[in-house]
């Protein structure tokens, strides 16, 4: 059943969907974006608690939207889902390669057709994010309500900024999230990840001695905010994605100074361009690792349009060590790429991501084990499928184990492994932000086997039988268990 209101106009739909359910809070006090802010949004985020709207930040000239996406409801309610697995549902469905047959299979093969004729986005001739317009000189970041999380951070960064690039040879769309550190008044840092494709954009304008055009929306509505974060295939168009997620065509606008399109229900949007070979030191930033990522040279984006609507609204988002907002994120991901995931690799029964690894440090799998060191492919087949390759420990576990069970899965990990056997070690990229690599960029990685050993895996001992108690007992128990007075 889709959330109430779903699909949603824009962020300001979204937040009254919010509020509605009683899952916004409105901050009336005066609140300062450099710091107190986020210790606000991390308090509340470890409680548990609501979606905040700062209506009243000491800078800037807006009110600030965060923690939207900080519980798995308020994902599935921003993605119009009772549960997050609908939408991975969907998608299994879609991947079905059986062609229908009879008259309710002609149906079900039309309704998949029509999911597919929503996706495209629609190009509109005027927006809402254009109803107020700054430009060259009228453009000034300090209108916006940027953050500082963090006390060792090198200044103000805009952490929910979509980044819009095309390739400049093919015209392929890319769309990103990125951060985004504010240099000045009209300029920003653009922190370009190696493995991204807006990465390879500017490599591309680069080379060819071109300006790279860009353009930044803060404040999408939320089907579009996910499938910026969304680890898609380079070619599916994210704005496609959106389209599927919502059930409708996303409205696009031509920008005003830049040949691209952005969403026209954004809040706010920066037109500009990147010259080739200018860099900019960017950082430290206290990123979602828990840690300062370093000072590196980053290319430098020139802003020279700044769109709105009237009264619009600044969304961004608070980074740090787990638990944080972008748990909702990752479990999005997570779940909706699920049968993704098992259509490329069929031996995968489920998968967990968890919170604590930063969803790309661990990833926990079962599978229906059915020959020797099948364990051990399906570990290679993970690490050379897209963005899990920068996975460092994979632990594989039998299907009866339930992955989203932690204590279950330690028990596998702790107790099932003889690690002079069933450890995997090798080596692969790692995240850009990883730390602990001693080399930037790449580093080792280990594969936990916690599955039952099979004789022809060499375990001649004799697997041993698990203990549980009879089903007569446990139904007596269970008729009894009041009489016991416990």
């Amino acid at each position: 059943m889709a959330a109430r209101g779903f699909p949603y106009t824009d962020l300001k739909d979204f937040l009254a969907a919010l509020e509605r359910a009683g899952e916004l809070r409105r901050v009336d006090v005066p609140v300062d974006p450099t710091l107190e802010i986020s210790e606000v949004v991390t308090r509340t985020v470890r409680a548990g608690g609501p979606a905040l709207l700062f209506e009243r930040p000491t800078r800037g000239e807006m009110p600030v939207a965060i923690n939207l996406f900080g519980t798995e409801k308020r994902m599935a309610m921003a993605l119009g889902v009772e549960n997050l697995d609908e939408i991975g549902a969907r998608i299994g469905e879609m991947l079905k390669p059986e062609l229908p047959q009879g008259f309710s299979g002609m149906m079900g093969g039309l309704g998949k057709v029509m999911q597919l004729k929503s996706m495209p986005p629609k190009k509109v001739k005027t927006a809402p994010c254009q109803q107020v317009v700054y430009r060259g000189d009228d453009v000034d970041l300090n209108r916006l309500p940027g953050l500082q999380v963090w006390p060792g951070d090198g200044g103000i960064f805009h952490n929910f900024g979509l980044t819009h690039t095309k390739h400049p040879e093919t015209g392929k769309r890319n769309l990103g999230l990125y951060r985004l550190q504010q240099h000045s008044h009209n300029t920003i840092g653009m922190h370009w990840q190696i493995h991204k494709n807006s990465t390879a954009h500017h490599a591309v304008a680069e080379r060819l001695g071109q300006r790279l055009p860009v353009a930044i929306a803060i404040g999408a509505d939320p089907a579009v905010a996910y499938s910026a974060s969304a680890p898609l295939p380079a070619d599916i168009d994210e704005y496609l994605f959106a389209g599927f997620l919502s059930g409708e065509r996303v409205e696009m606008v031509d920008c005003l100074t830049v040949p691209l399109q952005v969403p026209a229900h954004a809040q706010i949007v920066l037109e500009g361009y990147i010259e080739p070979g200018e860099r900019l030191p960017e950082g430290p930033f206290g990123d979602h690792t828990g840690f300062y990522t370093p000072v590196e040279p980053f290319p430098v984006m020139h802003i020279e349009a700044m769109t709105m609507q009237r009264n619009p609204v600044y969304h961004s988002i608070v980074t740090s060590q787990p638990p944080q907002e972008d748990h909702g994120l990752g479990k999005a991901t997570e779940r909706i790429f699920a049968p993704l995931l098992r259509f490329l690799i069929p031996d995968i029964v489920d998968y967990n991501l968890p919170a604590a690894g930063v969803f790309h440090n661990c990833a926990i799998v079962s599978i229906r084990k059915r020959y020797p060191k099948h364990a051990q492919k399906v570990m290679n087949a993970i690490w050379g499928a897209h963005m899990m390759s920068l996975t460092k420990l994979i632990v594989i576990v039998d299907e009866d184990c339930d992955v989203h069970d932690y204590n279950e899965v330690a028990f596998r990990a702790f107790g099932n492994v003889d690690y002079s056997r069933d450890l995997l070690l090798t080596e692969g990229p790692v995240d850009h932000l990883d730390h602990a690599s001693y080399q930037q960029f790449w580093g080792g990685k280990a594969g936990v086997d916690a599955t039952r050993k099979l004789p022809t895996e060499g375990y001649t001992r004799g697997w041993p039988e698990g203990m549980s108690m009879s089903p007569e007992v446990t139904s007596l128990v269970d008729k009894r268990w009041k009489e016991y007075g416990i």
